[in-house]
């Protein structure tokens, strides 16, 4: 499969965050945490140089636990702050406004010796679509936001949301990269759903996930689909679509049926916590973007 995606809006986005850039105070950055490197992107390193930083790991829920705390680690190491969170759900929100105070120490720091009082922390939420932003800056914010209108230099229409006393965010679209420079990516970022499964061909999709589980997580697919583990992904499949009867007029096997069964299953975390990727696996240059 083939991944290139650069969407017009994308573009708009971007351009938005780099006009009010010089606004924020924190930038807050939404990845998956089944794929923590492939659902960043790459250009917000460079858009929030010297800006305090914060990643969250949204959906954790559904990751491998061993694997959350290997890419917390991993990021801490490069000099971020990291929070596990799920934001459907609620959990790790509330120790979010402590974090956030923490990340920004050195600019509270500097505000008290300047005698400035009281200034709130400016916060900007970014990641791809489909990672939950949406849903995060709900959470974060509950009923008791209030919008507090247009600030000097910000793009008319874009809104400050005060969240409390000491933090105001603003609302930004999702952005994405131009084109997907590794192929790998695309297909993590396919797999977890951030690619509409109708551009996609989701039987070949779901034939790259079996044979990633057989491998990784052994058991899984026999706990689920009560199926014989394999390396021959194609077998695999043929056997779910008999066990889940995924059947087409006469009797046939529906494989697109199957697939799409799987897929929905890795998803919603009902095949187990799953992570498609690993810090210890990335190599040099995938660890520099």
């Amino acid at each position: 499969m083939n991944f290139q995606w650069y969407p017009g809006h994308m573009t708009k986005a971007k351009r938005m965050m780099q006009e009010n850039i010089k606004l924020i105070d924190l930038i807050i950055e939404l990845v998956d945490a089944r794929v923590p490197l492939s659902s960043r992107n790459p250009d917000i390193d460079e858009l929030g140089k010297n800006k305090a930083r914060l990643i969250l790991l949204n959906k954790a829920d559904l990751a491998d636990e061993r694997a959350n705390d290997a890419w917390m680690k991993y990021f801490q190491e490069k000099g971020y702050y990291v929070a596990k969170i799920n934001s459907k759900a609620g959990t790790g929100i509330k120790s979010l406004n402590g974090i956030i105070q923490e990340t920004c120490k050195e600019k509270l720091e500097r505000d008290r010796r300047k005698g400035i009082k009281n200034r709130p922390i400016r916060a900007m939420v970014v990641g791809i679509p489909n990672v939950g932003k949406s849903t995060f800056i709900n959470a974060l914010a509950g009923k008791s936001c209030t919008k507090t209108g247009n600030k000097p230099g910000v793009t008319k229409g874009k809104q400050w949301i005060r969240l409390n006393k000491g933090v105001e965010l603003l609302d930004t679209p999702g952005i994405l990269w131009p084109k997907f420079e590794d192929q790998t990516v695309g297909l993590k970022l396919a797999t977890i759903g951030s690619i509409k499964d109708e551009l996609l061909n989701i039987e070949e999709l779901s034939l790259e996930l079996l044979k990633f589980l057989g491998n990784r997580y052994s058991g899984v697919l026999n706990g689920r689909y009560e199926i014989e583990e394999c390396p021959d992904g194609l077998q695999m499949l043929n056997a779910i679509a008999m066990n889940r009867k995924c059947l087409k007029k006469g009797g046939e096997l529906d494989y697109p049926k199957a697939a799409g069964l799987i897929l929905d299953d890795f998803r919603s975390g009902k095949i187990g916590r799953i992570t498609l990727e690993f810090p210890a696996e990335q190599t040099e240059e995938t660890q520099e973007q």
